[in-house]
């Protein structure tokens, strides 16, 4: 970034540029500097020492670990913990961590199997310690995953089952399923004072398609996989030499995926439902090809999202480059299919899903130690509160809980899609670097360190 001052020298006022998980942030050293200070860490001086910078006090984050609420509660309560939606790296994860720590806050974890169908045949065990050893690194759902919601089976029979187990919470480890599936538990509570429990959704989905956070749990192991694929396909249509390959990724109506692996991946052209597809799109696109071919990039990738448009089809496009290709290039399809679900989660997948689960437990112990009474001699939780019904996702750098009833407005429910996504400012930056003409928007800003 220049100076202000146009005689001043660029290297008197450096920066230091960190993405700080999203979006891209500006700072100037002298500002990280105190922010560096503040945790209590001092840095020598130029010259004066070369030692590693040695902390002075402990770290905040000793003090405010979230593994404990700090809310000492005299009641053991029961915690109900499920998968809903389609399996995504990460759910055991974010499972073992949830039940490790409502063990180590005192209350009982019980495990649901098959989401609301298990929860509606009674498919509930008690949990120990022991239970999730070795869960952290395996990939899919143990718990079993199913897209079942509770209208569909009936909310007076949930009703029961809640009764019945003496269910005092209720965590959801799952994709857009989980997060409707709240929604109508909440909006229900009027009718059934069974559901006025606090829950929390975990967003667990490889299509990264649930409002309220920008990063789903299970997307990162997905995008890497379809970006390894991506890669081994290059190298294939690199060494036949002249030859396009149309790639169909999985994502719902969401074009997350196609973006980012087309972005990682260099695409050609990534299509996604977000932005519309015209014959003319197609056109620019062949014609883009076939002029690679001719300047010396001897191959293409094109990737289409599975639910990009329901007339152009994976088949219409690959069809299309085969005939207009001819005497140009060659043209291959492949499907990748459920291939993208499977596979161990990510180190970030892992991590992200033990800290969510961590910070949604912490925050159920404490809106069950606020809401407990005593009622015909058993101590029941009852809370109607907007903010007792949440999702936790990650929004600007931080860990947010959204209530799900204000999440609503911002839902296209129809395509199952958020109303705003932060990815699409990216997508002028895919056809940049694929050589088509466009204009990036820069989504640096400088931050504050207060």
């Amino acid at each position: 970034k220049p100076p202000n001052n146009p005689q001043q020298d660029v290297h008197d006022n450096p920066f230091h540029l960190t993405d700080n998980q999203s979006p891209v942030v500006v700072r100037k050293l002298s500002r990280c500097s105190v922010s560096l200070q503040e945790t209590g860490i001092t840095l020598a001086s130029p010259g004066t020492s070369d030692e590693c910078p040695v902390p002075q006090k402990r770290p905040r984050w000793e003090y405010n670990s979230p593994l404990k609420t700090g809310v000492e509660c005299e009641h053991i309560f029961n915690i109900g913990i499920m998968n809903v939606g389609a399996p995504a790296a990460g759910m055991n994860a974010a499972v073992r961590s949830a039940v490790r720590t409502s063990i180590l806050n005192g209350h009982q974890p019980y495990a649901i199997y098959e989401g609301f169908e298990g929860l509606a045949d009674g498919r509930l065990k008690k949990m120990n310690w022991m239970d999730v050893g070795g869960w952290v690194g395996t990939g899919g759902s143990a718990l079993g995953a199913k897209r079942t919601q509770p209208t569909k089976l009936g909310l007076p029979q949930i009703a029961s089952k809640f009764k019945e187990f003496n269910l005092s919470a209720l965590l959801i480890i799952g994709g857009f399923e989980a997060y409707d599936s709240v929604l109508q538990l909440a909006e229900a509570r009027p009718q059934y004072k069974e559901f006025c429990i606090p829950m929390v959704v975990i967003p667990c989905t490889i299509s990264n398609n649930v409002p309220g956070t920008e990063f789903s749990l299970g997307t990162d192991t997905a995008l890497n996989a379809i970006t390894e694929i991506c890669d081994r396909i290059k190298q294939s249509a690199s060494g036949t030499k002249r030859r396009v390959f149309v790639v169909e990724t999985m994502g719902g109506f969401c074009g997350y995926l196609a973006t980012l692996a087309g972005l990682a991946g260099g695409a050609d052209a990534a299509y996604i439902f977000e932005e519309r597809v015209g014959m003319r799109d197609l056109q620019t696109d062949v014609e883009h090809l076939a002029k690679k071919m001719v300047e010396g990039v001897e191959r293409g990738l094109i990737l289409r999202n599975e639910k990009c448009n329901e007339n152009y089809t994976t088949d219409f496009i690959y069809q299309l480059y085969c005939e207009e290709g001819k005497g140009i290039f060659s043209t291959r399809k492949n499907v990748l299919g459920h291939m993208q679900q499977g596979g161990c989660p990510s180190p970030f997948d892992r991590n992200l899903g033990t800290k969510l689960a961590a910070k949604s437990v912490a925050f159920l112990a404490e809106k069950m130690h606020n809401n407990y009474k005593e009622e015909g001699g058993r101590v029941v939780v009852e809370c109607t509160d907007e903010d007792t019904a949440c999702l936790i996702g990650l929004k600007r750098r931080a860990v947010q809980f959204s209530p799900v009833m204000q999440l609503k407005s911002q839902t296209d429910f129809q395509h199952r899609l958020p109303r705003e996504q932060w990815w699409l400012k990216l997508r002028p930056l895919l056809r940049i670097l694929a050589k088509h003409e466009s204009v990036y928007e820069v989504e640096g800003t400088e931050a504050s360190i207060e």
